[in-house]
């Protein structure tokens, strides 16, 4: 890692006990210039670790968090009235603008409990995400870092639609320390708490500059992607889709994040470790890539998969 990518992690780290996957995906995600969707629990710090990153990043940001009434205003600004002139003094004419807000204005934003969003907004939003522009105007967006409860009824939410979820090129639970038997990191958590180590924490000052993000996003173009790695992800996703049936009425394996930001992520990855040249061992990213794209039971098995496949092309190396 770079060093200032290095004091990133160590926020995260300081302020966050446990949940290696989640920091190590948000970099990547911002890395990349990916959307990042991490779903679990109340008091599982998923929120907290999305604010950091943002804060800690020295990009413009914007925390909204949605609800059942969620306007498109709130989001993305609001709706400004001018009186024009016609020429030649014909009168006058209405005109409407937005004056931009919130998500048309920030490099990073966190999207919390995005999917108690009414759907008219969410579609909207959406959108934008996926094109970065609002109407024909590009905006700024790097990444968007969205949080949501499990998806049941004691949460008062609703599943976001999978086409709509793809949105998010990474996508992690986010369980709690206790329900993940992380016994280390909740003796941390509470021993943090009891000697007063974070009370009145402030937050972090920050420590990655833009310019930092716009080098390592040049840098992945530089990376290569060796064809046995590119031939492990495509037997890895054929699979998927001949060995355990996923097919398009139970999963969502599109070329768009298969075959394109697939690639990217594992560039990412490389870059992250100061790689220009991506291993077998970066499509451990898959396993971030599937976690909603197919059924629960089948992301259980992504890892043995990925360690299958690889462990078959090595085989043939040798022979």
């Amino acid at each position: 890692m770079t060093p200032e990518i290095e004091q990133l992690r160590k926020v995260l780290d300081e302020h966050v006990v446990g949940h290696e996957e989640a920091k190590q995906a948000l970099l990547l995600g911002l890395v990349c210039r990916e959307h990042v969707y991490l779903e679990g629990p109340p008091g599982s710090a998923k929120t907290r670790m999305a604010e950091l990153v943002a804060r800690a990043s020295s990009l413009r940001f914007f925390f909204y968090q949605l609800h059942r009434d969620t306007r498109l205003a709130e989001l993305v600004g609001d709706v400004v009235l001018e009186r024009r002139p016609l020429p030649q003094g014909e009168g006058e004419r209405i005109h409407q603008r937005i004056e931009p807000g919130g998500i048309l204005r920030a490099e990073v934003c966190v999207l919390d409990d995005i999917s108690r969003a009414p759907g008219e907004a969410l579609n909207v939003l959406l959108r934008i995400l996926n094109e970065r522009k609002f109407g024909a105007e590009p905006i700024p967006l790097l990444s968007a870092i969205a949080t949501s409860n499990p998806m049941r009824d004691e949460y008062y939410n609703e599943p976001l639609d999978p086409a709509n979820l793809d949105r998010f090129a990474l996508q992690l639970r986010v369980p709690g320390l206790i329900q993940s038997g992380a016994e280390a990191a909740a003796r941390t958590l509470m021993n943090r708490f009891a000697d007063g180590s974070v009370i009145d924490q402030p937050d972090p000052e920050p420590v990655a500059r833009r310019q930092t993000f716009d080098e390592l996003y040049a840098a992945l173009g530089r990376v290569q992607v060796p064809a046995e790695v590119k031939e492990a992800l495509l037997q890895i996703v054929r699979v998927l889709v001949g060995e355990y049936g996923c097919d398009e009425t139970n999963s969502l394996l599109t070329d768009r994040s298969f075959l394109v930001k697939a690639v990217k992520l594992l560039q990412g990855r490389a870059v992250l470790e100061g790689r220009e040249r991506v291993g077998l061992g970066d499509l451990e990213v898959l396993r971030w890539m599937t976690t909603f794209r197919v059924a629960a039971e089948v992301h259980e098995q992504v890892p043995e998969l990925i360690t299958r496949v690889c462990a078959g092309l090595a085989r043939d190396r040798r022979r």
